[in-house]
This record gives C-alpha cells, sequence and structure tokens, in this order.
C-alpha cells in the first residue's frame, strides 16, 4: 500500500491535487547566479544546487551521515556536521545551506561556521522554513522568524544582503490546511485510510485552487510566510 501511495503522490506532485502544490518548486536564491570561486554546500541531498551555480565553479557537497545518508542516501563529497566543519578559515567565497538550520541543535553555532570559512567579502545563501509541518523526525528542531534569522547572523559577525519571505500569505495558509487534511487521512491505518483520501484529493485540490486565486487577487501579509531566505555577506 505505500508503494502505491508513494507512486500516486509522485504522479499528482505537480497539480492542485498534490498538498504541497502551493509550495512550488525548489527555488535558487537570485544572488547564487553570480557567485564564483569554491563553494561549500552545507546539507546538500541530492546536490539539485550544483546544476544552478556559474560554469568554473569548485563544488564541495556536504551533508550529515544521521540524515542525508540514512535518510536520503545522499552522495555529497564529504560527510560531517556543519556545527563542526572540517575546513580551515577562510577557504570558501560562498556557502549554501538551504533548509538545513532547523535540523540542527544549534543553528547558531552552524552560522558561526559559516562566517569562520568564509574569506572576507564572501556571501552565503541560507534559507530555513517557517509555517511548514514537523518533518524528518526526529531530526527537526525549531523555526524561526525573520527576527530570529537576522539575530544569529549578526551574532556570527556577518552582514545580512538581503532578507526574503517565500510564498504570499494566503498560499502559506491553504499549503498548511493541505498538508493537515494529507496528514491526517494518511496517519489512520488500513480501511479507514483508503476511505478518507479520495474525501481528502477533493478538499485538497478545492483548496489549492482557491487559495491560488485569492493569493493573486489578495494584498500579501508579511507576517506570514513559508519559510524565508537570506543572502548574507562577511565583511
Amino acid at each position: 500500500m505505500a508503494s502505491i501511495e508513494k507512486s500516486w503522490a509522485n504522479v499528482f506532485a505537480r497539480t492542485p491535487l498534490h498538498p504541497q502544490w502551493l509550495l512550488g518548486r525548489r527555488r535558487v536564491p537570485s544572488g547564487i547566479a553570480h557567485a564564483s570561486g569554491r563553494i561549500l554546500d552545507i546539507g546538500a541531498a541530492d546536490r539539485w544546487i550544483e546544476p544552478h551555480l556559474p560554469r568554473g565553479i569548485e563544488y564541495v557537497a556536504l551533508d550529515y551521515p544521521s540524515t542525508g545518508r540514512d535518510m536520503y542516501g545522499a552522495m555529497p563529497h564529504v560527510f560531517a556536521d556543519g556545527a563542526r566543519l572540517p575546513f580551515p578559515d577562510g577557504c570558501f567565497d560562498g556557502v549554501v545551506c538551504l533548509e538545513v538550520l532547523e535540523h540542527v541543535p544549534d543553528p547558531a553555532i552552524v552560522v558561526t561556521q559559516i562566517g569562520r570559512v568564509l574569506k572576507r567579502g564572501g556571501r552565503a545563501w541560507l534559507s530555513m522554513p517557517f509555517l511548514y509541518p514537523l518533518h524528518d523526525a526526529p531530526f527537526d528542531f525549531q523555526r524561526y522568524t525573520e527576527y530570529g534569522l537576522a539575530r544569529d547572523i549578526a551574532r556570527a559577525g556577518l552582514h545580512v544582503v538581503s532578507l526574503q519571505k517565500s510564498n504570499h500569505a494566503v498560499h502559506a495558509a491553504g499549503l498548511l490546511a493541505c498538508l493537515a487534511i494529507a496528514g491526517g487521512a494518511y496517519a489512520k491505518p488500513g480501511a479507514r485510510r483508503i476511505c478518507l483520501l479520495p474525501v481528502a484529493a477533493v478538499a485538497i485540490l478545492l483548496i489549492n485552487l482557491i487559495a491560488w486565486l485569492l493569493g493573486k487577487a489578495w494584498p500579501d501579509w508579511g507576517h506570514m510566510a513559508t519559510g524565508h531566505v537570506l543572502e548574507v555577506r562577511k565583511p
């Protein structure tokens, strides 16, 4: 049954029948297009960011064994802890750390390590979800507001170049509603799940379409976001 459900989810992944449709595709931070030199990717997973880097980049992928290897089968260049990066000071021109900080026990330590391995004038691109359910348990520890992220960046001696929220407020609310419905259905075993899934599919379709249309017409609200994306610079 699990394989059938997974196949169904893959088939409808890019349609409004999928509970994460409003999340959209993975977005490449805009500043990465101007990266150069040697780039470290912390929490590289399937190394999806690598094809989006400019030509000539020396790319180094790093992931954590308990999550990257054991949960996702990641194939980085280095398995290591982001809180203890095995690199000397100032050896990277850029660092990428996307959707990782929620999975580390102390994000401030990882941000400090990023600042340590960056060269002077180097840049880093970071992101963290804000309104998004528990995932990758038990390695999911926190969600930060934009102010919490900016606080840790400043404490590490880095400067925020840009800080943007991801997703329209209405889309963020619709995404949570769809995930709550799908999660509740999948949490039930056996026949109850089979009965609930068609109802969930109809509800998810309606919520996705209504939220998408409303988000196109309604003003955004800065206090709700699916997550935040930052570009930071080492002075």
